[in-house]
């Protein structure tokens, strides 16, 4: 990842995320969490927020993150939760449009980089959900019809 432009990789797995991003930071914290996993690594992903840091929880291959009080927010450093879902951003055609018109002008320049980590036959979709399940991916999983 670092040859994608990351300044550092944490693999979560092989340590304790939020004390690796405060060795980092000198004990700041981040501006902001990309959080894809859900259950297994929400909890650590507010830990590495700097105070009035954003948490985007946009995936849950772990399974479901728990009820969180909103409290927690508050006390770690008025933080902002958010879920974002792909239908509240193509609701309407002329944004779905807009927004795969914008995707596929930076993907005719060259400005993208998107990584194919394996593709599978449609009828294999259920062993390619595992292998996503299983953290086995370092880029994209494609199921080809």
């Amino acid at each position: 990842m670092l040859d994608a432009g990351a300044d550092a990789v944490i693999l979560y797995r092989e340590v304790d995320v939020a004390d690796a991003v405060a060795e980092l930071t000198g004990g700041t914290g981040v501006d902001v969490v990309y959080d894809s996993v859900g259950a297994d690594t929400f909890d650590r992903s507010l830990e590495c927020l700097r105070p009035r840091g954003y948490l985007v929880l946009f995936g849950q291959s772990s399974g479901p993150v728990p009820p969180l009080d909103p409290q927690v927010l508050n006390r770690k450093g008025s933080l902002f939760l958010t879920r974002p879902s792909l239908g509240a951003y193509i609701a309407d055609r002329e944004e779905l449009t807009e927004r795969a018109g914008d995707l596929f002008t930076s993907m005719s320049a060259g400005q993208l980089d998107v990584r194919i980590d394996r593709t599978w036959p449609l009828a294999e979709a259920a062993d390619a959900h595992r292998y996503i399940e299983a953290g086995k991916t370092s880029g994209k999983v494609l199921l080809i019809p």
